[in-house]
């Protein structure tokens, strides 16, 4: 029986998540010879405060710079 778990990070609506399962079950049908009725398949949303990359959270990765004035910068014209 096989069993898939998906994460994804955000979130998705209830046609997306439905259009996924169907989508999975099909390729496991066709490729393993899988019967639907065994395929079982999670799909966990994550927030994106509780999930980081690269030393920081999504949450702050994706958030719009503030604005600042480099120093170092030429004068604009």
């Amino acid at each position: 029986m096989p069993f898939v778990s998906i994460r994804i990070s955000g979130t998705a609506t209830k046609d997306q998540k439905s259009a996924i399962v169907a989508d999975v079950t099909r390729s496991l049908v066709e490729r393993l010879g899988k019967n639907p009725a065994a395929v079982q398949i999670v799909i966990e949303e994550v927030r994106l405060e509780n999930y980081g990359a690269g030393g920081i959270l999504i949450a702050d990765r994706d958030a719009p710079a503030p604005t600042r004035e480099d120093a170092h910068a030429e004068p604009s014209q």
